[in-house]
């Protein structure tokens, strides 16, 4: 019995390799073998997305051999499938239009590989701290997001975990209830939160939290050693049980294998409920970071990850992240085409760049998309 070529190891191995499991004649006793396993493989990656497409329902009992035959499907096929079952659940023209805020710049005591705003990495990237804004200023660029078009503004911190900010919880509280005055969805991510801040943040009238999950559970210590993953999915049970909308996805391009993505999907897919939701990100490197020289990650994986989230997630909005100041129009289609359905847009992401809210109108009015409203979900119910 040969063993596998070197060829044949990289590309099962290669992080940016979406090509899918390879069977080689180390696994199997014949060639009959092979092709009756991989017959078999056929069929049950036929049959899972065919009934995912067709479900009616949310469902949170994926499996990640489901997951991945949904995943290693041909992006044709994947992009197409998506788009029909995002068709049954949304109007495919409506887009929300977010826009983020760094309320607290710089300072973090974590140690996020892609993250510039951690100080074991001050040195190399040259970001400065910088003092809590005001609620003032917030609601200043809140109003202007609106007056642009954004229906959604999120507001974020460089906090490990909002332990001791007493002072803070309550200017965050006052600036939660000045963006929900404005008619304006509100989302923050501040780190870690317990129950009774979960509690307080859904009195102020919060809408959404944002803690991703960033990747696999296998692959995230490899990205992070500060934080662990259960606690990420601590602080999403405070926010779910607060009955919060919990905004959590993941960051591409990290090193990543394609299994770690699917990885990233089975935990996402299959919280007691799905996100409201899931943000994907496509790694922006940052010069002084560990990952400051990862190569870009290919938009092949991007297409797949959406696609395959918006099968596993039909009721969820999902939302294309950092990284898409990189993406050409054509590829923004695509994503939006299989599934993507919210943006952000403005000045600034945090520490990296975004598209404004000009030139997104000007591709909204070429493509014939338009800006979702405040406060709408899913606006339109399958027929059985």
């Amino acid at each position: 019995m040969s063993t596998a070529t070197a060829a044949e190891r990289s590309r099962v191995d290669d992080p940016l390799s979406d090509s899918g499991p390879r069977l080689t004649s180390a696994s199997s006793a014949s060639a009959g073998d092979d092709q009756h396993t991989e017959s078999d493989a056929r069929d049950f990656a036929e049959r899972t997305l065919r009934e995912a497409v067709a479900a009616n329902a949310p469902r949170q009992d994926w499996t990640r051999r489901e997951i991945a035959a949904i995943y290693y499907q041909s992006p044709m096929e994947l992009a197409y499938q998506a788009a029909s079952l995002h068709r049954r659940f949304h109007d495919p023209a409506e887009v929300q239009l977010c826009t983020l805020m760094n309320i607290k710049t710089g300072g973090c005591t974590e140690d996020c590989s892609y993250c510039a705003q951690s100080t074991r990495y001050q040195k190399g990237t040259g970001l400065e701290a910088k003092r809590t804004e005001t609620v003032e200023s917030v609601l200043a660029a809140a109003r202007v997001a609106a007056a642009n078009g954004s229906t959604r503004f999120c507001m974020g911190a460089a906090w490990r975990d909002m332990r001791g900010r007493k002072n803070s919880l309550k200017n965050i509280k006052a600036m939660v209830q000045g963006v929900r005055a404005l008619g304006m969805e509100s989302c923050v991510t501040l780190g870690m939160i317990d129950e009774h801040q979960a509690a307080e943040l859904k009195e102020a009238g919060l809408t959404a939290y944002n803690h991703n999950v960033d990747t696999s559970r296998d692959f995230y210590p490899s990205v992070i050693s500060t934080r662990t993953y259960d606690e990420r999915l601590k602080t999403l049970g405070h926010v779910r049980d607060a009955n919060i909308g919990v905004c959590s996805g993941g960051i591409l391009g990290l090193g990543e294998s394609s299994e770690d993505r699917i990885g990233l999907l089975h935990t996402v897919s299959t919280l007691p409920a799905h996100p409201e939701s899931f943000p994907v990100n496509a790694l922006v490197p940052i010069k002084g970071t560990p990952l400051g020289n990862q190569p870009p990650v290919p938009f092949t994986s991007i297409l797949r990850t959406i696609a395959t989230a918006r099968i596993l997630m039909p009721k969820t909005i999902i939302r294309i992240a950092a990284g898409r100041k990189t993406m050409s129009e054509e590829k923004q289609a695509i994503c939006f085409m299989a599934g993507a359905n919210a943006i952000f847009t403005g000045e600034k992401m945090l520490t990296t760049e975004c598209n404004g809210w000009d030139e997104d109108s000007a591709m909204f009015g070429r493509w014939g998309l338009k800006p979702m409203k405040s406060f709408r979900r899913s606006s339109r119910e399958p027929q059985t």
